[in-house]
């Protein structure tokens, strides 16, 4: 549980700061743009409950999910005690970096969801500035530095396996991890150039998932049938047209024939 009131209070401060601001901003003007038409009755959000990445949701019952703090559930996102098929709408800002079990936590993920239900993802990326900074930071147990970035080719395979299927996705914050407001200013035409120049080295990226169900063909039992035992009758087979004439052909013989004495 200090483990956890540590990381929890190293993410607040960090968001504090100028290069945590600036990543707020960025993720969040994402998430109201994924979500707002977005509808339903139950939205979570797992990690970061300090910030609110529900906010442009119209969907009534909002919930904030975490192991600590001042949140609506306290929980663990490997284990939610939410009901099967009930959440139309998750959001995971970094909820998969800073967990121990993150294929677990999107089984949840999976498993809450109702069909066609929605969730938005935001993770850290490893192959750019922000994943070397990651390799070079000389406090590895800080936020977000302590995180262990995935790759976005590993996380699409698990959510394949997991039949998550990704509607939408897009690269963010392309600036380098600059700590002071000056640089990050003077750097911001790189946020404007980098979906053309370099799309791939977003400092984050973002995916939105549906829940997809394959369809069931349904196999109808034969009415008639059921119908007819139900009565206590036993099932006649139709007579087809070319028996008739055979039947007839018959009689018609036999009554032709003269009575042998």
């Amino acid at each position: 549980m200090d483990a956890l009131h540590g990381a929890r209070d190293s993410a607040i401060e960090w968001f504090a700061t100028a290069l945590g601001g600036y990543l707020l901003q960025c993720e969040q003007r994402y998430m109201d743009h994924a979500i707002a038409d977005v509808f339903g009755f139950n939205a979570l959000q797992l990690g970061l409950p300090e910030h609110d990445f529900l906010r442009a949701s119209r969907i009534p019952l909002k919930c904030r999910v975490a192991p600590c703090g001042a949140v609506e559930l306290r929980a663990e996102f490997r284990d939610l005690p939410i009901a099967t098929n009930s959440i139309d709408l998750l959001v995971l800002p970094h909820a998969l970096e800073f967990s121990a079990h993150p294929h677990q936590v999107l089984r949840e993920v999976q498993r809450v969801l109702m069909p066609e239900g929605h969730a938005v993802i935001s993770c850290f990326n490893p192959w750019s500035l922000w994943g070397l900074r990651r390799l070079t930071a000389r406090s590895r147990g800080a936020y977000p530095w302590g995180g262990r970035f995935i790759k976005l080719t590993r996380l699409k395979d698990w959510l394949a396996l997991l039949e998550l299927e990704i509607s939408a996705s897009r690269m963010g914050c392309y600036l380098p991890p600059c700590t002071q407001e000056r640089w990050l200013q003077r750097l911001r035409f790189m946020e404007a150039a980098g979906d053309r120049w370099w799309p791939f080295a977003g400092g984050v990226y973002f995916l939105h998932v549906i829940k997809r169900v394959r369809g069931m063909r349904v196999i109808l039992p034969t009415w008639r049938e059921q119908l007819e035992r139900r009565r206590g009758l036993a099932v006649v087979p139709k007579a087809s047209e070319s028996d008739e004439p055979v039947a007839a052909n018959t009689s018609l013989k036999a009554a032709s024939w003269p009575k042998s004495r």
